[in-house]
């Protein structure tokens, strides 16, 4: 086997799928620069523009987007109720010209199962007011808006948009005048304070407005509080008329965020609706538990002045940055034992066979170990330079797009085929890299170590959790540390054993044991592809993973095509080629579609985590424990198939009414995101038990039946 030739073609297969997957992989939560409309599988966004008497100073200028939904989704009002994001707009205008705020329409109560939403359904536009200083003169008015929504179904997806619409400053822009009327109609009307009451009894927010008109004397009205965690959404709540005066009693949120000395409520009757701000009177009770906050889509829009959070207790001691430094080092260690990595450093190790010098040998292995190091600290500067952007992403997070797992699975296909003699590639890439690669031997070894950490990132190893964890949260040259530590533990045993002279002496001789082991070692690269497809088979669904199968058979018809000899070769392989395209072009949607169902759909025993539902259930005096998993993490779904299924543990689960929620990270998601931040880590797995009135414990990533059986013995 030519390790050169090997490696080379690795490296570019890599080179030129990376684009293609950071494209794929936005595409899924964020749509490029597309005019005035902007078009997901949920929600069809659309700038809209209102300006009847032009653009001057003193003139009504609205601009707004509509939200029109597909059946059965919602996006979220400016308080989304028990979970959910607000739709938020970033505006970029001309000097003179100045953005209000949404002008929300009422919005409706969306129950999802034990917890309500505030939210729309349908077609809803958001009006924003714009104000012209005087003395704008420009012949035209040019807008750009990022927007970000988030919307729901039974699961969430968080998705942004970028948006430019062009107004001319002369003459009447009314062609969407109907809509924006309609929205101003469904805006809640002021209603004056006069005799109204907020009162703050008990545990009980007790609410009488007076004012309101007589025709809904007698009628049965909706309420929205504006201010978030004040009262609990899905609770049952009283009201009746006294007289003129509508009363009404609300249970008050254990988990509130703020005591407000004003509040401002939106009460409803179908269409129409009337707003009051007024004062609080009483005295608010202490808060019970601590809230746990939305998904935090605001951050992608407010990056540069947020700060970040500090992480919810684990249970733990703070973790200093020594201690990172080794665990990291320790987890970089581990990761060699992952399955695929495994055959990566085997086949490194036995080349050494082939070497006879101990310099050439110990050349090999600082180039293998600075490509590994190298790439490490590259994975975490753009971790941690997407995540200061406002980017909601943790250890893995490439794995999250159906495009790079794709991608990946292609890559190991090619690698299994060579491995497995159906073609070289030195027949197929040009024989200038080939004399390149040749002249340059230690650009294999360091190539090597480039795919042995694009392999070995998504995993996250026994010590490295909390490691990860805590570098997210450090000053960059610290964090970059603890990543490049990660890259040394991984690099030490190659390098130990480039170093070391007696681990060259005690390899076998070479012979045709050698070609036995490289077909061997094609195997678990076509393992790995098998498990690819399964954790994308999880991600878009079976037509998402019956098309990747397809296209890595056309694949492989392409190189094996390459590789042929004689007339045929040009035809044949100018046919697969031409095949393969046509099934990228007409099947390989299929890979990026969202699978229906959620990739950890509950069972009878399990219920899907939602932010805010460990909260809810600890506050009923239940305890919890969380399984944050991901499809294509190794040592999540062996510890599911083990400890997590065994019958012991299950049946100690049970004895003490523990509660079972799986929070699925396999696609983004920013909630999981924000609770895996808030416990100090950065990717799964992560176990977590919570007990009332006592701080979470996060059990060790790789579980034992012992250790879990303990812990539910303290409970």
């Amino acid at each position: 086997m030519n390790f050169q030739r090997f490696f080379s073609a690795i490296f570019l297969i890599a080179v030129c799928a990376l684009p293609i997957s950071a494209r794929a992989q936005n595409s899924l939560i964020k749509t490029s620069l597309n005019g005035a409309v902007v078009t997901t599988q949920q929600v069809r966004a659309e700038l809209l523009a209102w300006a009847p008497e032009g653009v001057e100073a003193g003139k009504p200028v609205w601009l707004g987007l509509q939200l029109a939904h597909q059946p059965e989704w919602h996006t979220y009002w400016k308080n989304s109720g028990d979970s959910g994001l607000p739709t938020m707009l970033e505006w970029q205008l001309p000097a003179g010209v100045t953005a209000g705020e949404i002008a929300w329409p009422t919005p409706k109560k969306i129950p999802i199962g034990t917890l309500a939403n505030y939210g729309y359904e349908g077609a809803i536009l958001l009006p924003v007011p714009l104000t012209v200083a005087p003395g704008f003169s420009a012949p035209q008015l040019d807008i750009k808006l990022k927007a970000a929504w988030l919307v729901c179904r039974k699961e969430c997806i968080p998705q942004e948009g970028e948006f430019t619409l062009s107004l001319p400053a002369k003459g009447s822009t009314a062609a969407s005048g109907a809509l924006f009327q309609a929205a101003f109609d469904a805006t809640p009307k002021p209603l004056a304070t006069g005799a109204s009451q907020l009162e703050v009894s008990g545990q009980a927010l007790k609410v009488s407005l007076s004012g309101l008109p007589a025709a809904l004397q007698g009628k049965t009205l909706a309420l929205f509080p504006e201010t978030a965690s004040i009262i609990e959404p899905a609770a049952p709540w009283s009201q009746e008329w006294q007289g003129a005066v509508w009363t009404a009693q609300l249970p008050l949120s254990g988990q509130r965020l703020e005591s407000p000395a004003r509040l401002p409520l939106v009460v409803a009757l179908g269409d129409a609706a009337w707003r009051i701000d007024a004062p609080v009177s009483g005295d608010w009770p202490a808060v019970t538990s601590v809230a746990v906050v939305s998904p935090a889509l605001e951050a992608a829009l407010k990056a540069n002045t947020s700060a970040p959070a500090a992480p919810a207790s684990s249970g733990q001691p703070p973790l200093g940055l020594l201690a990172a430094l080794l665990g990291a080092l320790l987890g970089g260690l581990i990761l060699n034992l992952m399955p695929c990595v495994f055959p990566v450093l085997a086949i490194k190790v036995v080349g050494f066979v082939n070497e006879k010098s101990q310099a050439t040998r110990l050349t090999s292995g600082l180039a293998y170990s600075a490509g590994v190091v190298l790439s490490f600290l590259a994975l975490g500067a753009l971790l941690l330079g997407l995540r200061a952007a406002g980017d909601q992403l943790g250890w893995g997070f490439q794995l999250q797009s159906p495009a790079v797992v794709a991608a990946l699975a292609a890559l190991f296909t090619l690698l299994g085929l060579n491995l497995a003699g159906l073609f070289d590639f030195g027949s197929i890439l040009p024989g200038r890299v080939v004399n390149l690669q040749a002249k340059n031997p230690g650009v294999n070894a360091f190539l090597s170590g480039v795919l042995a950490t694009a392999i070995a990132s998504p995993c996250t190893a026994p010590f490295m959790g909390a490691s990860l964890g805590y570098a997210v949260g450090l000053p960059a040259a610290q964090a970059l540390a603890v990543f490049g530590a990660i890259g040394i533990g991984m690099a030490l045993p190659y390098l130990a054993a480039s170093a070391l002279p007696g681990v060259a002496r005690a390899l076998p001789r070479p012979g045709a044991w050698m070609l036995t082991f490289k077909q061997l070692m094609a195997f678990p690269m076509f393992a790995t592809v098998a498990w690819l497809v399964w954790v994308l088979g999880q991600q878009s669904g079976i037509d998402g993973a019956g098309a990747l199968l397809a296209l890595l058979v056309l694949l492989a018809l392409a190189v094996w095509s390459l590789g042929l000899r004689g007339r045929t070769r040009i035809a044949m392989a100018t046919f697969s080629i031409a095949v393969f395209a046509l099934g990228v072009c007409t099947i390989g949607q299929n890979i990026l579609k969202t699978a229906d169902a959620s990739p950890t759909a509950a069972s009878a025993r399990w219920q899907d985590w939602q932010p805010g539902r460990v909260e809810q259930l600890t506050a009923q005096g239940q305890s919890v424990f969380v399984d944050f998993t991901a499809a294509w993490c190794v040592t999540c779904q062996y510890n599911k198939k083990t400890t997590l299924a065994n019958a012991a543990v299950l049946a100690d689960m049970d004895a003490r009414n523990v509660a079972l929620l799986r929070a699925d990270w396999t696609r983004r998601d920013p909630a999981v995101t924000k609770a895996l931040a808030g416990l100090g880590r950065s990717g799964v797995p992560v176990y977590v038990f919570y007990k009332p009135g006592r701080a979470p414990v996060v059990l060790s990533e790789i579980l034992s039946v012992s250790d879990v059986r303990a812990e539910l013995a303290r409970l």
